[in-house]
């Protein structure tokens, strides 16, 4: 047996980058990539300034602007007046220590865990953080990453560093083949389902098994994005030919002979085939239907047949009571025919390309219900370039969609794009909290962009397959 065997991709990563064993047991853990954005830095750079310190790396430090931007009216000043203030922020702070920015003006601009894969910043074998907690997302690549609040942002700019604790690997397993109209959002949400959002507590997830194997690099992406939604630090799947495919040629990732010597590496860091895991769960994709929230996190889930269930069938019966009370729905009612007011394709979990390929096929050629507002975000400028290209925009705005430029939008009420009173929305974003889309006593349905898109049409929750 050589001695590499049996290591999992996160032990090779951990071990390559590791720097030191810190007196409180933590490890020093050198960090490859450092995107930011406008939310979490101002103060780190603040606490720079105060110590008269540099961005240790610029040439692994990367910042744009996604959680504030309006997605509709981009005029400078913005009218709403802290994320001016934000955005001004960040555009003083990007210019007085050198980070490369991709601002509005930028082609490259777009939501943070959207622009870093699609420009070949994230790649396989890296540690990356982001002041985000849906960083998670570029474990798609075969990368551990890492969301981290502000005081953690200002250690990275100053040392390219972070003390961590070592966690724990689950294996995650998605066996056979899912049906027809269902998709990565739907086996996240099951997942999330069936381990709670605190199972994945103190550790990573590492997905696998022949649906992960077959899923392009988009789709995994939306599994990772939301390991965080199950209690896991960081979710990752390892890098095989689909990762190195998607890589190749795009702006950051190395060329020629170096992209072959890459490759080579990457391969070297997947987890062996004997690997040995803390836990192993397995997931028959076959049995999973389009799966939709009911609640209030996105563990409150069910298949679009099933009726929502009762609250002594939970753990804590008391949370599913409070989610019964905040969105009005009553145990043992179908979530089928449940009315919508708003319509949400967009967010780091569902705005690419792909993504916006399986909304627009429902939509094509048929028109949104006049009682719902509904919005198409794409992830990035290049996204929105591309989709006009298609001609995805046209499919669109003809069915009734507002379709907007790129930024986190809808997902979280940072921006104008906001739920009102007691409105409910279909959406294709990560978290379902109260408040979470803007308003108290706004109510959020997760979904697949594919069901966005069936509902919008509708004006209440129906089964996708009808339109497969």
């Amino acid at each position: 047996m050589s001695a590499s065997s049996g290591r999992r991709l996160y032990d090779k990563i951990w071990e390559s980058h590791t720097v030191d064993i810190l007196p409180t047991g933590q490890t020093q853990l050198f960090i490859g990539l450092h995107l930011i954005h406008e939310i979490t830095t101002a103060p780190a750079f603040d606490m720079l300034r105060e110590k008269g310190l540099k961005v240790a790396f610029l040439e692994r430090t990367f910042a744009t602007v996604d959680h504030i931007v309006p997605t509709d009216m981009r005029s400078r000043p913005f009218l709403d007046e802290q994320a001016e203030e934000l955005t001004q922020a960040l555009e003083k702070n990007v210019r007085q220590f050198g980070v490369e920015f991709f601002g509005l003006d930028s082609d490259r601009q777009g939501i943070v865990h959207v622009i870093g894969p699609q420009l070949g910043l994230t790649q396989p074998g890296m540690t990356l953080a982001c002041g985000d907690s849906h960083t998670s997302t570029h474990g798609a690549f075969g990368a551990l990453a890492f969301g981290i609040g502000t005081s953690q942002v200002r250690d990275v700019l100053a040392t390219q560093t972070l003390a961590m604790d070592k966690l724990k690997v689950r294996r995650i397993n998605v066996n056979g083949t899912l049906p027809t109209g269902v998709y990565a959002k739907d086996v996240i949400l099951t997942i999330i389902r069936r381990l709670g959002v605190s199972g994945g507590k103190g550790f990573a997830y590492e997905y696998g098994g022949p649906v992960l194997d077959r899923m392009g690099m988009e789709e995994r992406m939306t599994i990772c994005n939301m390991s965080i939604e199950g209690g896991a630090l960081a979710g990752y799947v390892n890098p095989d030919s689909t990762t190195f495919e998607f890589l190749q040629g795009r702006p950051f990732v190395p060329k020629g002979a170096e992209f072959d010597r890459a490759v080579a590496y990457w391969k070297s860091i997947a987890s062996d085939s004997d690997a040995r895991y803390d836990d192993l769960v397995e997931i028959d994709g076959s049995e999973i239907e389009p799966t939709v929230t009911w609640g209030i996190n996105p563990g409150q889930a069910v298949g679009i047949s099933e009726k929502l269930p009762r609250p002594d069938e939970f753990s804590d019966p008391e949370g599913a009571k409070r989610a019964y009370e905040h969105m009005g729905w009553q145990p043992g009612a179908p979530i089928l025919g449940t009315p919508i007011d708003v319509a949400f394709i967009g967010s780091c979990t569902n705005s690419r390309l792909s993504d916006l390929r399986a909304a627009a096929k429902i939509v094509r050629g048929r028109r949104v219900n006049p009682t719902v507002r509904a919005l198409v975000v794409p992830g990035s400028t290049e996204i929105k370039a591309l989709a006009e290209r298609e001609g995805l925009n046209r499919i669109f705005t003809d069915a009734g969609f507002e379709w907007r430029s790129a930024g986190c939008s809808m997902c979280l009420g940072m921006n104008p794009d906001k739920l009102k009173g007691r409105e409910v929305c279909a959406s294709s974003s990560n978290r379902n909290f109260i408040g979470r889309q803007g308003s108290p006593g706004g109510r959020t349905i997760l979904m697949s962009p594919a069901m966005v898109a069936a509902a919008a049409l509708n004006g209440k929750i129906v089964d996708v397959r009808e339109y497969a």
